[in-house]
């Protein structure tokens, strides 16, 4: 599947985001880690930002001015009648080109979806648009080797791939960025997050 396929099928599950009762509480831990690390609240990017607004609302409150993108044009719209006064961009990650440097960049549940073969570009893109000390916070499949599948779970079919948790760490050293912190936070399931600084 290519990031347009992956656009098309979460413009049909808006609704589970949407909804009141999805937890606006997943993945906030994991961003107050994050946070602690970064040096200077300027500049945030939301990426796989979604409708629902709960991470950008979290930057607000933490006094950055972010920014969302995604590849649903459904996910934009909604995000944007959300927050009228954020800066949203409606883009496929592995084509698009960041148009400023960050202090904070966030990828929860949505790198996962670029084709494998695009994993180290896009990562390598994304570290390279932090500021210096700039944090990076993203999610991923906590496997042991690079790989890629597809599923139905969420209703229509989405693929997913995975660097490996040492591929990951590696790409990461070599982008000149210091990893401060890994967890399997759903374990058993193989859901991983990092948190890296820009060196």
């Amino acid at each position: 599947m290519n990031p347009s396929d992956i656009g098309k099928a979460y413009d049909q599950i808006t609704h589970l985001w949407a909804s009141g009762k999805f937890d606006r509480k997943n993945g906030i831990d994991a961003h107050k880690r994050a946070i602690a690390f970064v040096k200077n609240n300027g500049a945030a990017l939301d990426i796989g930002c979604g409708c629902n607004g709960r991470i950008i609302d979290f930057l607000l409150d933490n006094e950055f001015t972010p920014e969302g993108v995604d590849i649903s044009n459904k996910m934009i719209s909604l995000a944007q009648e959300r927050h009228p006064e954020i800066k949203f961009h409606h883009q496929n990650i592995c084509e698009w080109s960041p148009p400023k440097k960050y202090d904070f960049i966030t990828a929860w549940d949505s790198i996962w979806h670029i084709p494998l073969n695009e994993q180290e570009n896009v990562l390598t893109k994304l570290v390279s648009c932090l500021n210096k000390g700039g944090v990076f916070i993203f999610s991923c499949g906590g496997t042991d080797d690079a790989g890629d599948h597809k599923d139905d779970f969420m209703g229509p079919e989405v693929y997913y791939s995975s660097l490996g948790i040492n591929g990951f760490v590696s790409l990461l050293i070599n982008s000149d960025c210091i990893v401060r912190h890994i967890e399997y936070d759903q374990y058993p399931e193989l859901h991983a997050y990092f948190i890296v600084q820009k060196a």
